[in-house]
Order: structure tokens, then sequence, then C-alpha cells
């Protein structure tokens, strides 16, 4: 298949750079895969800058609750994790890159005790292993208990600073710098002050690594922080690269409901309670997971939001409940204290009574397409972490996979750049039409995104959903760019190319589930793939993936 689907964005109307400077590698993002690509660059001799859109360590990594799935334990075998791995994935994952996730998984985990990382024990002083929906072995190391991605920022963190890493925070990554041969020679950056831009200039490097996480802030409700706009995904489309699976957005299924207007960051339970024994029942106590799947509550995420918005419709209640009051109060606060105050915070007893949850936006299983390498389909870019589509997490990501992946391909990426770093080029000046979504476009984009393209989805909504996109305002030509319309028009594209897809996958898999379209269908086993012309045109082609036999049945 290849169609000009829709358009976006092909260049922003950048401001003029005031300043040049020169670097080996421009790393973007400072979550977990970006702090430890700039770690390893830095270790191998390499000059790094850390560009930042926040403060460092603002990004998802921080906000993880979970840990790093690894395969640790004595009755554990990397042959069950890359089982599990492949059969959540829903028939989507590559499976020589989950291969290569499981057996440097360890590795990963070593490097970053080796840090200086403070996981938590067992009796043995090896590192202590908890179980997740859809593992089927106790194989997730914590830290402090709920705190792991806070754990991994803080160590990865120092490590930074005491290497000398130059850092830039508070900066937008707007566009690539290309070379006449389409290579990726840089960066156009520009501080942010207030929400304007200022102080634009141009970072030439060798290399450019996007580690700029997911897009969860496309939607109303999100457990991401409030930079998860795409900016990243965005960025490398317009320098040419691809991007896959933008439609396989995972709900997490245990966000605390508090009430019908909330919105923006809300608070994660994480899926680790329902490894200590927790299930969901509905407002009768009755336990939903049930025979919904032999898993029940652990369950892989994609069934268990499933299963929770079949009940949210059949019975119009707004949230089910998670119970966790059997396990013992003293156990509960010890084993989730970051949980349970933020319950507590919110009204709620998470040891003693049940609590409200419902499914809310959380992870992108796709993005720009990559190899566990962080290459790209354009020289001189690459991609790690969340904002990258490898094809370990296929349609629907296996709990704790996601630190883990950042951590290895950030490995591997910095072990590929010391040895490889592509030669330096110099850029030309940006050619053919730039623009940019008004930014009063925001609200309403995530509004009918949340309402059309949410847990479950069908072509009327999609179809609706998508001539919204295309007929939202332009910025004003001549109007200075600001950091609201940069998000705003990576909000834009994401949602487009993702409302794209959902209309043409007439299946449902994974993350994605069509009301009208309920089966799984063989023949949709292939990844949708994007580009972008100089116009701003989306073009699409199917490609098909590769996968271990036994792991074909999906839920």
């Amino acid at each position: 298949m290849s169609t000009n689907l829709a358009r976006v964005v092909p260049a922003l109307p950048l401001p003029v750079a005031g300043w040049t400077r020169g670097t080996d590698v421009v790393v973007v993002g400072s979550g977990a895969a970006g702090l430890m690509t700039a770690v390893a660059l830095a270790d191998a001799g390499r000059a790094v800058t850390v560009v930042t859109k926040g403060a460092l360590g603002d990004g998802s990594t921080t906000w993880a609750q979970g840990g790093l799935a690894a395969v640790l334990g004595a009755d554990d075998d990397p042959e069950l994790h890359v089982h599990d791995t492949l059969v959540a994935g829903a028939g989507l994952c590559d499976e020589e890159a989950v291969r290569t996730l499981v057996a440097e998984a360890p590795a990963a985990v070593a490097h970053l005790q080796g840090l200086g990382a403070r996981l938590d024990l067992d009796r043995t002083g090896r590192p202590a292993l908890t179980r997740e929906g859809g593992h089927s072995r106790d194989r997730i190391v914590h830290a402090g208990g709920d705190a792991s991605g806070a754990e991994v920022t803080r160590t990865l963190g120092d490590a930074l600073r005491v290497r000398g890493i130059e850092v830039l925070e508070h900066t937008a990554a707007l566009d690539a710098l290309l070379s006449a041969d389409g290579r990726v020679a840089g960066l156009r950056v520009a501080r942010i002050s207030d929400g304007a831009l200022v102080d634009a200039g141009d970072l030439h490097a060798r290399a450019v690594v996007l580690a700029t996480g997911g897009y969860g802030q496309l939607y109303a409700a999100s457990s991401n922080p409030a930079g998860a706009t795409g900016d990243g995904l965005a960025l490398a489309l317009r320098a040419g690269a691809e991007v896959a699976d933008v439609e396989m957005v995972q709900f997490h299924p245990t966000v605390l409901w508090t009430g019908p207007g909330a919105a923006g960051q809300q608070v994660l339970v994480s899926e680790a309670v329902r490894g200590e024994g927790a299930v969901l029942v509905d407002a009768d106590g009755r336990r939903i997971m049930l025979g919904a799947h032999p898993l029940a509550d652990l369950a892989p995420r994609d069934v268990v939001s499933a299963t929770i918005a079949a009940s949210l419709r059949a019975t119009g209640a707004d949230s089910v409940f998670l119970d966790a009051s059997h396990l013992g109060a003293d156990f509960v606060a010890r084993r989730f204290p970051g949980i349970t105050a933020a319950c507590a915070a919110a009204g709620f007893d998470l040891t003693r009574e049940p609590v409200p949850v419902a499914p809310a936006a959380h992870y992108a299983c796709g993005g720009v397409v990559a190899d566990l390498d962080g290459r790209t389909t354009v020289p001189g870019l690459y991609a790690v972490g969340e904002v990258a589509c490898t094809g370990v997490q296929g349609a629907n990501r296996l709990a704790s996979n996601s630190i883990t992946e950042g951590l290895v391909a950030a490995r591997r990426c910095a072990a590929l750049l010391a040895e490889d770093l592509p030669a330096a080029a110099a850029p030309v000046p940006p050619r053919g039409p730039v623009d940019a979504v008004d930014p009063a476009a925001r609200a309403e984009i995530t509004a009918a995104t949340t309402r059309h393209a949410g847990v479950v989805r069908d072509a009327d909504g999609l179809a609706e959903l998508a001539g919204l996109l295309g007929g939202l305002p332009r910025l004003i030509p001549g109007a200075a760019l600001d950091a609201a319309t940069v998000e705003t028009t990576a909000l834009h594209t994401v949602a487009t190319l993702l409302t794209a897809a959902a209309l043409a996958r007439t299946e449902s898999r994974g993350c994605h589930r069509r009301l009208d379209a309920p089966e799984t269908r063989p023949d949709w086993q292939v990844r949708l793939v994007h580009r972008l012309d100089r116009s701003g045109s989306v073009h699409t082609r199917t490609e098909p993936v590769r996968l271990l036999a036994a792991a074909q049945v999906v839920a």
C-alpha cells in the first residue's frame, strides 16, 4: 500500500540563528535513554551536548513506578522473556530486536548499578524481583518500592554532572539542519523564556540522537508529564525520517480517577500493585478480569484497558476500582509509599479501600523507525527510547520493557558512535514551504483525539477526527514562533498520522481496538510506515514484521 493520506507541517518558520557551535553529538532529551547515551558517549571520549526542553530529568522516566524487566531470577529463562514480549506485542514485534533486548537487559541493569543506582535488594543482596502484567516470572527490578524511574534519573543525572557534560536546559530543538545530500548536520535550537523562543542558534554536530519520549499529552488525561508532546517524532519526520506504529498508543489501565474534569498528567497506580495481588472490581465488588484472560488481573495492558472500557460502557460508570486492601495496610504502605501518598493526597486510602481507576494514555509503542543501535532512515539522525520504533514493543508494550529498552538502545547507540561517528557535513539553508499550527487549536486537538482515538475507536469517529485536523487554523504568516506553537504543531502532526493509520487498520490488534472491526486479521500483521514529502503530504506503506510462529496468538 502506498497512499497519500494527509498533510502536516513540512518545516517550521525558524527564528534566525544568532550563534553557531560545534560538538560531536547532540542528544535531545534527558530521560533514561538520553542520559545513558550521553554518559556512555562521554566515557568513550566523545564531545556531547544535551538539549532538553525542561529541566534536566523532567521527562517521563522520573515518573516511572514499576521498574526494569530483566532475566535475573533462578527460575527465569531468556526464552520466557522473549515469548512474553512477543505475545504482548500482538504480532507486530520484530523478533531479532526482542531477542537483543532480552539478551542485553541484565548487563544494562548491572551498568546502572555500577553508576550507583540504589536498587531494592533481596536478603541475598541481589536485586529484588516482582511481577507485572504479561510476565510469566518475577523479573521486574525496582527501586524505592515504587520510585524506580526517579532513581534511574538520579543515578544518570549524577553521572552526567560528574563527567561535566554540557546541558542546555529549557531549550527547544526546532528542526534538524540538513546537508545538501540529506544528512543531518545538527539542530536549530532556541532557549525558552516565559514561553518565548529567544537566543536561537545552530548546534553543528556529526550526529543527533533523539531521546525525546512519547506523545501522551495528545490526550486530555495521561500519565505523562507536560513535555510529552511528540516534538522529537515531528522533528524527525520533517527531517525525512520514517515513522511507524503511531496508532499503537498504550493506555495504562490503572490511572487514579479523580473526576470527569480531570486533565493533564494524572496519578499512575503501578501495575506492580496488581503484581503483588491487588484486583480490579466494579462498583458492586465483582472482579472484572476473571474470565477475560487466563492471567486475569495480570493480563497484558491492552487486554485490561479494553476490558475496563467495556465494563464502563456496559454500566455507564466513570471508573472501576483497584482493591489492594486484602494485602495488608502495612505491606501496601511499605511496598508502594509514593502511590499510597499520591492516593491519600487525592482523598483515597489505597491501603484500606478500593480506589477508583480508569485507563489513560501512557506509552507510545510507535515512533521514529530505528534499529536498537539507534539508526534511523536518515544518515546522521539516531533515535533511542520511547521516541523510537524498534519493533521491540510491537502493538502493545510488555510492562517494564520501556526503561530497559531505553538503556539497551542507549548503550548500543553510544558504542556505535564511539567507533563509527559520521563524517562532518555542512548544513545548507532550509528550503521549501514552512508552516505551523495555531497554538489556540491545542485544546481542540486533544479533546477530539481523546473522544475519537482513545482505548476504542471506529471509522466514523476517526473520519470526523481526520476532518477536524485537516481544517485547523495555521499560524498567521510572519508571526513569531514560540514554544506553544512548536508543541501544538507536533501534536497536530502525531494526531494526523495516528488518525490516518487507525483508519487504515481495519482490525483490532494490541492497543488498537476498533468497535466496528473487532477481529484480529492475519492480513493486517504488518506495520504502517509513514514518510513526509517536501509539500507536507504524508505517504504510507505497509511493511512485514519478523515474528516467532509460536507467538502469533493474540488476545
